[in-house]
């Protein structure tokens, strides 16, 4: 605030600075972010990253191909089967592999109910970070339980799956898989709507999130956020739509995007795509045929030696556009892996859009990216 707007009796204050973390419950993991303020309004953020650290990349170039899958795991460990899918997806770019056609639909499935759960903890702890403890928080993790249990039968993991192999998928679905998705389906879509009777138009909700961080499309591109926190903003951008991959080209679905750009309408894509998310799951459990779920042989598939060369390959993950550069100098393990993780962009545009609110303004606007620390620090 310039010093002539101020009251006289505040002319002479000084800023000051305070550290919102690394263990602050609101960063969802150990991010730090240093508040200079003017009274209670924020006059700048500076971020500071790292904590979680763990030299992934480095780790990746020195093991096998088929060891660095779990490795994937740690990275957004909410979505962990996206992870996988943007890592097989470029060895496999590197090796000339087709995926027999089960295998892909079998994908698509598993990676739109991962793309539900995380919606669903994204939302739940946003709207828990606004101080709505208890009912809304509590129904997201229990329809997150319904895909967690899929999951269990599906590959007999609950959080770190390692489910996806190069070629295909590390084993078929198990009998009853499609009653079990189509059970979910059922349950989940009146679910929806009963979450968001509780919040979506709750007055107090609306008074934290409208109008709060606006994001403008051209900000959103010049830091490259992506996913539905530049569809929030008016920017119509999914590789699903734009470089389909898997089967979306063979589903019918809407992207959902709000031209706001501000908290609420982040929220409100998250809220949409679960929705389009069970529109796609029940097309494909419909056209899953038979048929074999790995093009490789056992041995090629755990130790695969990709001829050399590189590759990039990108998916849309719940948080945006995720991929994987590999660097291949013909022998078991990656010679280079650079991994593009979307909450590092998603992050990065926060300062911008805190200027002049206030101290818990923050709380909601860095809720509403759905930022995941692991992808971040990795």
């Amino acid at each position: 605030m310039s010093s002539q707007l101020k009251p006289e009796y505040l002319r002479d204050t000084e800023e000051y600075f305070l550290n919102m973390g690394p263990q602050h419950p609101s960063t969802h993991g150990v991010l730090r972010l240093e508040l200079k303020l003017d009274g209670e309004t924020l006059d700048d953020v500076t971020i500071y990253i790292g904590y979680l650290h763990r030299s992934i990349e480095k780790m990746m170039e020195n093991r096998t191909y088929m060891q660095n899958i779990p490795l994937t795991d740690r990275l957004d460990y909410i979505a962990s089967m996206s992870n996988n899918l943007g890592y097989v997806m470029t060895v496999e770019k590197l090796l000339g592999v087709t995926v027999p056609e089960r295998a892909q639909w079998i994908r698509m499935i598993i990676i739109e109910l991962q793309r539900i759960a995380s919606h669903l903890l994204g939302v739940g702890t946003f709207v828990q970070d606004l101080g709505a403890f208890g009912t809304p928080l509590l129904y997201c993790f229990r329809e997150r339980e319904k895909i967690i249990s899929i999951y269990e039968e599906v590959c007999g993991s609950r959080l770190t799956y390692s489910y996806f192999r190069f070629g295909g998928v590390a084993k078929d679905v198990p009998d009853g898989f499609k009653t079990m998705v189509v059970d979910f389906i059922t349950y989940m879509r009146p679910k929806i709507d009963d979450f968001e009777r509780l919040v979506t138009k709750n007055i107090i909700f609306l008074k934290r999130t409208k109008g709060i961080g606006v994001m403008p499309a051209d900000l959103a591109k010049d830091y490259a956020v992506s996913g539905p926190n530049i569809r929030g903003s008016g920017v119509q951008w999914d590789i699903r739509k734009s470089e389909p991959y898997l089967m979306y080209d063979k589903v019918d679905f809407d992207v959902p995007v709000y031209g706001g750009g501000d908290s609420w309408d982040r929220y409100k894509v998250r809220i949409d795509e679960m929705r389009e998310s069970l529109r796609i799951i029940e097309q494909a459990v419909e056209q899953i045929p038979a048929g074999e779920v790995n093009a490789l042989k056992a041995n090629a598939m755990r130790y695969p030696k990709p001829p050399a060369g590189e590759a990039y390959c990108r998916i849309e993950s719940p948080r945006g556009e995720l991929g994987f550069f590999i660097v291949s100098d013909g022998t078991e393990k990656p010679y280079r892996v650079k991994i593009r993780a979307p909450s590092f962009s998603n992050l990065a545009v926060l300062p911008s859009l805190v200027k002049g609110l206030k101290v818990a303004d923050i709380v909601a606007v860095s809720g509403s990216l759905d930022l995941v620390m692991g992808e971040i620090d990795r």
